[in-house]
């Protein structure tokens, strides 16, 4: 087995000033996320009670959820940025990951208890203070916006999903804004159970399709945005080497991927044509948005040390084994 490796990337965290100040921008703008949204929610609360509006103790019951997924984000948010160590040697950027699943399953929860309280209202209605829903409805909206607008761009699956509740709870205010209106020109009271329920699925629809990207990450599928076959047939182009194989990418949390491959080579290169073939397969990957890579190479008749089942070789056209 040939010493000839190609490395890209860093083994560990951050690994520069950019990316650390980034994270620490994150870990700032959930935090303040957290703050706003918890003590908004003990004033929703009150105001539910106070309106008997349904469709507002059904968002203080789902900010409530929130408020602890956004205290869960903020802490692993802040684990994530530690750097490469004995126990976790790509670092510790998939700890973000862990905010973003506690968050998706306290949404959940708290969609099948508003369910559960606003399916009873359609057909036994109550009467909501619709000047109380119109107040709140605009604190609402200027509290969960100004939130939302701090991660806006943010990289990393912590941030989007904590984004995306914010979000959700904007559009969740507009729409009580718009019930409220209504409800004061017009006494329709099922309209604010209507009115939880349609929120509710809205939110787990979109819940949900963030789950499925956040499992995808947790069980090392390889990002969309990587086109795992091109890079292999783009390194096979390059003069010198005769094949590819088991090769594989996965994402650390969504944005910065690790890529590995093994690449067979003739048996006649040089060490000045190995240094040419290196910064070559160097090249290729840098235009495929991988953060780190280590590309193995073989000289020709020699064994991959993988398990002969597992390491299948592709020569040109042909895609690589699993």
């Amino acid at each position: 087995m040939t010493d000839n490796h190609v490395n890209s990337g860093t083994r560990g965290g951050p690994g520069t000033g950019g990316h650390a100040h980034a994270h620490h921008d994150v870990s700032e703008s959930i935090r303040l996320a957290f703050f706003i949204n918890l003590i908004f929610t003990v004033l929703e609360i009150a105001g539910g009670i106070w309106t008997n509006s349904m469709a507002i103790l059904a968002d203080a019951v789902h900010d409530l959820g929130d408020s602890f997924a956004l205290g869960s984000a903020w802490y692993f948010e802040r684990i994530s940025r530690r750097e490469g160590d004995e126990y976790f040697s790509y670092g510790y950027r998939r700890f973000s990951l862990l905010g973003a699943l506690i968050s998706v399953i306290t949404l959940v929860v708290g969609a099948i208890f508003v369910l559960s309280e606003a399916i009873p209202r359609l057909f036994f209605p109550q009467p909501s203070h619709a000047p109380g829903m119109v107040a709140f409805a605009v604190v609402g909206i200027l509290v969960n916006g100004l939130a939302a607008l701090r991660l806006r761009g943010k990289e990393g699956m912590n941030a989007r999903i904590v984004a995306w509740h914010l979000l959700e709870d904007v559009l969740g205010w507009l729409a009580i804004l718009v019930t409220g209106i209504v409800l004061l020109f017009w006494k329709v009271p099922v309209l604010d159970a209507v009115l939880s329920i349609a929120i509710t699925f809205y939110v787990l629809f979109n819940v949900l399709k963030g789950f499925r990207i956040t499992m995808n990450i947790f069980l090392q599928g390889v990002p969309r945005e990587v086109d795992l076959p091109g890079i292999e047939r783009e390194i096979r182009r390059i003069p010198g080497i005769t094949g590819t194989h088991h090769a594989h990418v996965w994402t650390l949390d969504g944005y910065h991927h690790v890529l590995t491959m093994h690449a067979s080579l003739k048996g006649d290169q040089t060490t000045d044509d190995l240094a040419c073939l290196k910064n070559e397969i160097r090249r290729v990957i840098a235009g495929h948005d991988i953060a780190h890579s280590t590309v193995e190479l073989e000289l020709q008749g020699e064994e991959c040390r993988m398990h002969r089942g597992a390491c299948r070789r592709s020569g040109p056209g042909e895609p690589s084994g699993p």
